[in-house]
């Protein structure tokens, strides 16, 4: 079974990542991008804004998307990932919801940090970092 998800990538004035580090299944403890599954009735782009506010407290604007990656989940469930460039417009950064932690790091802090699988490998590919 296919779960739609959408995730939010944005970057600040010093080309620094907003990552989270989950707090919850799957990838407990390690960082990844803001974002989360899309409810029922809603669109990518509602998603995308609700979840950047639950997990980091930025309200955001969405852009175009970046690309989209599928992730293994329990119960053969696949994660259909959506990520989308994000602007921060406002809000303060803190982590929220099933996000422990929130912060910006630069390309050289996030290939030290644990992450979850793929994560660096898709920004790669997607020119990102």
């Amino acid at each position: 079974m296919k779960v739609r998800c959408v995730g939010g990538i944005a970057q600040d004035g010093s080309g620094r990542l907003l990552m989270i580090r989950r707090g919850r299944a799957p990838s407990a403890g390690l960082w990844s991008l803001p974002g989360g599954r899309v409810e029922p009735g809603e669109g990518d782009e509602e998603a995308v804004v609700r979840e950047m506010r639950e997990e980091t407290g930025l309200e955001v604007s969405v852009g175009a998307l970046v690309g989209t990656v599928e992730r293994p989940g329990a119960d053969g469930v696949t994660y259909e990932i959506h990520d989308y460039a994000v602007t921060a417009l406002g809000g303060t950064l803190r982590a929220g919801d099933d996000a422990a932690d929130a912060r910006w790091v630069t390309p050289a802090e996030l290939r030290a940090l644990p992450t979850a699988p793929g994560v660096l490998e898709a920004l790669r590919e997607w020119g990102i970092t």
